[in-house]
């Protein structure tokens, strides 16, 4: 006998034994697989965000139509994250996680095919003139605008400045192709980490949430050295002879290969989006298998009735679902302390997204730097200030074990902090002149606002388009928008750097004993300027690290609110929630 029980022992040991070790292998392939797409969303964030301002050159829009492209990908994750994050839960999870990557890769590759089906792009108006009239060196720079209008085949010229290249309302496509971006992301982070939360071992769910955050940091380290490598890439790479290029990355009419970056990240999310189909829906924890083993000894009657009297409650579980839904909608917008930190969490997330948006551009125009130069430097500085920040944030309050109102005070303190470390930002302006912006065109005098500065006599019967963006920097230390309007009568070289002859508005202000000429590209920036440039690092480093500080007592504050003060568990939309109101949320 004693035989016997020893052998169904050993019998009821091996399956559970087995179960165990298909759960953890399905968890480590699914914490895995959520970390790579983690990667893959992070990687198509950054790289939207360096390819802003080659997107906005490249379709000629304004940057408010730039901003609006990449806020696109918030309003489509806006349209589905309540849904995704509801009914997702009561779903296959790892199956809705992958159709969403695959989504998201979509998006990414439908961002990059307006660059298919547009012309090659024209860097300067005088592409339009017949080569033959572009090589010589006696050209009249001033009356380059005008030969253009004459030359021109294309009606839609409606005014001075108002014109529009075919196929620049593509930069529709664009928007679509984030939007769509933002849908697809939208179930990665609630389902992934109610999946995390739900299947791993007792207390070690935010061990794993470090993991999963600490290899996610891959993504924006590698969108930052893509961005960067790209931004050095000529637009039409592999369609145009690039020794005919006479532009340089430094120019500030330079377009970099910004459509590879959507291609890359796009196929990656793709990639990311495969083991999730594999996954198992439900994994069992070791107390479930223990459970699970000792009843398997009932008769297979008890599972069929069991299986039949769920396909008998499916319908009403489905209305259930939907009366819950509200409810828990009703629950939390009634929540006033919750509604208020979620409030403020918005306001702090939309001053970081708006900084992160245009931080590129600012860094290029204001301190003189290329765009490749700005996305390696502030990636290469910023991605380990904000590692450290989020670590040391998390330390605190485990070191400390900080309570509900712990958490805000860390939470204020950091974040109030850091903006006002931010407001030195004010301090350091670089003043650049140039000529219709910030002096007048002779260069003589200052003007109090750069709308509708007058011509000079020294280009007023140049015909020039004040609109167009091509600077030059004259031997008088001064920028002006466009060779036109600091009066230059001839190009010399075709090579880089093109140099402009007889400019009627740099002789004003220059000496006797120089030849008025002028090259292409801003003045650089002086001393000041540069120094300026390594106080604007340093606080760029401090600032980032006391937002990251402040980042993860922010999300805590937002949770435990909710379950402090509401702890409805039988209304609770997730397990987050169930674990704060049970008492076993580990932290």
């Amino acid at each position: 006998m004693d035989q016997n029980n020893h052998l169904n022992d050993t019998a009821e040991e091996e399956p559970s034994g087995k179960r165990k070790t298909r759960s953890c292998n399905g968890f480590k392939v699914f914490l895995a697989a959520l970390s790579f797409s983690y990667i893959s969303k992070i990687l198509g964030g950054i790289l939207m965000k360096s390819s802003l301002t080659h997107i906005e050159r490249r379709f000629e829009i304004s940057s408010s139509v730039a901003g609006l492209i990449d806020g696109s990908f918030e309003v489509g994750n806006l349209f589905v994250i309540v849904f995704v994050s509801y009914f997702g839960s009561k779903l296959h999870r790892p199956r809705i996680i992958g159709i969403g990557c695959f989504i998201m890769g979509m998006g990414s590759i439908l961002t990059a095919l307006p660059h298919f089906f547009m012309g090659y792009y024209k860097y300067s108006k005088e592409d339009n003139i017949a080569p033959s009239e572009n090589s010589t060196s006696s050209l009249s720079t001033c009356l380059i605008n005008q030969d253009i209008l004459r030359n021109r085949t294309s009606p839609e010229i409606i005014e001075k400045g108002c014109e529009k290249e075919p196929g620049s309302h593509m930069w529709i496509y664009v928007l679509m192709g984030n939007m769509i971006r933002g849908i697809g992301e939208s179930p990665i982070v609630p389902l992934g980490i109610s999946y995390i939360d739900d299947f791993a071992a007792e207390g070690q769910s935010s061990f794993y949430l470090g993991i999963l955050n600490t290899v996610a940091m891959v993504g924006p380290i590698t969108g930052f050295l893509l961005a960067s490598q790209f931004a050095k890439m000529y637009v039409d790479i592999g369609y145009v002879d690039l020794s005919s290029i006479r532009i340089t990355p430094k120019d500030s009419t330079w377009v970099g290969a910004w459509w590879l970056g959507f291609l890359v990240s796009g196929l990656v999310s793709i990639i990311s989006s495969i083991p999730f189909f594999f996954l198992s829906p439900k994994l069992n924890k070791p107390q479930t298998e223990r459970k699970v083993s000792t009843s398997s000894h009932g008769p297979k009657t008890n599972g069929e009735r069991n299986q039949t009297a769920t396909l008998t409650n499916h319908m009403q579980k489905g209305a259930e679902n939907i009366t819950g839904f509200f409810q828990a909608l009703k629950s939390i917008l009634t929540n006033n302390l919750y509604v208020l930190c979620l409030f403020l969490h918005l306001l702090h997330l939309s001053g970081f997204i708006g900084s992160l948006t245009y931080v590129f551009k600012y860094v290029e125009q204001q301190f003189g730097r290329s765009i490749s130069e700005a996305n390696f430097i502030l990636g290469i500085i910023n991605i380990p200030s904000v590692a450290t920040g989020i670590f040391i944030g998390g330390l605190i309050i485990k070191k400390f074990k900080l309570s509900l109102v712990g958490i805000a005070k860390l939470c204020f303190c950091s974040i109030g902090l850091g903006f006002l470390v931010q407001l030195v930002h004010f301090t350091l302006i670089c003043e650049k002149p140039v000529a219709g912006l910030t002096l007048t065109y002779d260069g003589n005098h200052p003007v109090e606002s750069h709308i509708n500065v007058p011509l000079s006599y020294c280009n007023s019967d140049c015909n020039c388009d004040d609109s167009h963006w091509e600077p030059v920097c004259g031997d008088n230390g001064i920028t002006y928008v466009t060779p036109c309007l600091a009066g230059c009568k001839s190009l010399g070289g075709i090579k880089n750097p093109k140099v402009f002859y007889n400019c009627s508005c740099v002789e004003v202000t220059g000496s006797q004993n120089r030849n008025n000429s002028a090259h292409l590209g801003e003045c650089p920036r002086n001393d000041d300027c540069r120094r300026k440039f390594h106080i604007y690092l340093v606080i760029q480093v401090l600032q980032c690290f006391l937002f990251a500080t402040g980042s993860i007592p922010s999300t805590l504050l937002i949770f435990k609110c909710q379950a402090v003060l509401q702890c409805s568990c039988e209304q609770s939309t997730g397990p987050a929630f169930m674990s704060w109101c049970s008492g076993e949320s580990g932290e």
